[in-house]
């Protein structure tokens, strides 16, 4: 260990997935990221600036997220996944969730004990919880929990959801989402509101967004302004400029950079849910020249009529489609903001990109303190 050098301790975090560099100090994490991320983009012979930390990179993620796993006696245990294992860790702190969400979780976990709610058995297939996922609000507080059931029926809604809020009133609304398939992934098709609107609203730069439960949104919201923050420098807008945002999700940059720029917004997203929001957001924020529209980013860009000056990018970690990319150089736009959660399939992409585009800028920003993840935004501009 260096000395001066900060370091966080768990409890379980040598049986955790979660934070596999947490016994690295932190400024460590900060410049092993900056060292992988100069020579993965060595190729395109441009600097990449130092990475854009935390000041205190704990309890940093907005969104808390748990299984639900038959413990000692049926009773529900929740945690997380043991490294490389669906093994459950019983944890009732993280270092690097709000505080409250755990809470939360032991409350479930308990009334389901008292309701006689048996959890989800992935071998089997039986069982009703699965899992809850709870996303709170940094600048608002309202809290929003999501429980996830494998089938439309729950006993004694009502009852449940009434002594949840009694216990954490700070809760907004209260989402059951039914996934009744047998898969890794959390969500599924199917949500009914049983408390509240379905969503919560928190602030993101200034302005105000609702947040359904089955929105993507990033999780550290404090590293979030900052990421935004810097892409939205680098694009250099103006109010004459038509910006395109790929991948517009419910319309966060786009409309972050149409009220600041006073520039023309245009969204793609392919979730037809994420669409309606992002028009109700642009109301909330009286940004009044934006039209999202729902379909493939590729397809849409595609059969598109007049060029976009700017163009906001943020794909899945998967990476952009060829598609995309090839109407994207068929568009021309001036500049590309290209902001990634996976600087390797960013890169792919930069490769196709780079025989028309100069790449003048990466800014590393760490959402993910304590792990190997690093956010880059790739600034690019047409000819010299």
């Amino acid at each position: 260990m260096t000395v001066g050098y900060k370091t966080y301790t768990c409890p379980v975090g040598r049986e955790c997935g979660g934070c596999e560099w947490l016994s690295v100090p932190y400024e460590i994490q900060l410049r092993r990221k900056h060292e992988g991320l100069v020579a993965l983009y060595e190729p395109f012979g441009v600097s990449v600036d130092p990475v854009i930390g935390m000041d205190e990179p704990v309890c940093y993620r907005a969104k808390i997220q748990s299984p639900f796993v038959r413990g000692r006696r049926g009773r529900p245990h929740f945690g997380m996944y043991e490294r490389r294992s669906h093994n459950l860790i019983e944890a009732r702190e993280c270092l690097v969730e709000y505080p409250e969400g755990r809470r939360i979780l032991e409350t479930i976990a308990n009334l389901a004990w008292d309701y006689h709610i048996a959890p989800y058995n992935e071998f089997t297939g039986r069982g009703l919880l699965r899992h809850a996922v709870i996303r709170v609000g940094h600048a608002t507080g309202e809290v929003m929990v999501t429980l996830v059931v494998n089938r439309k029926e729950f006993p004694h809604k009502k009852a449940f959801v009434a002594d949840l809020r009694d216990e954490h009133p700070e809760i907004a609304t209260v989402v059951f989402n039914v996934n009744t398939r047998r898969t890794n992934a959390v969500l599924g098709p199917l949500s009914m509101t049983a408390y509240g609107q379905g969503w919560i609203e928190d602030e993101v730069c200034g302005c105000t967004f609702r947040i359904p439960s089955s929105a993507f949104c990033q999780t550290n919201p404090v590293q979030t302004e900052v990421l935004y923050d810097k892409a939205i420098e680098l694009a250099h807008l103006g109010k004459d400029d038509v910006v395109l945002d790929a991948y517009c999700g419910i319309g966060t940059i786009g409309i972050i950079a149409a009220r600041r720029s006073g520039c023309a917004l245009v969204g793609i997203e392919s979730v037809h849910d994420a669409v309606e929001i992002a028009y109700e957001n642009a109301r909330i924020n009286r940004v009044k020249n934006a039209e999202f529209i729902e379909g493939d980013a590729g397809e849409v860009l595609a059969r598109s009529e007049g060029a976009p000056s700017v163009v906001f990018m943020d794909p899945p970690r998967g990476g952009s489609s060829e598609q995309f990319l090839r109407c994207l150089l068929d568009a021309a736009p001036e500049r590309i903001v290209y902001i990634s959660c996976n600087p390797e399939t960013q890169v792919r992409d930069l490769t196709v990109l780079a025989d028309r585009y100069r790449i003048k800028r990466v800014v590393p920003v760490d959402m993910f303190p304590h792990t190997k993840h690093c956010e880059t935004i790739a600034m690019l501009s047409r000819g010299c």
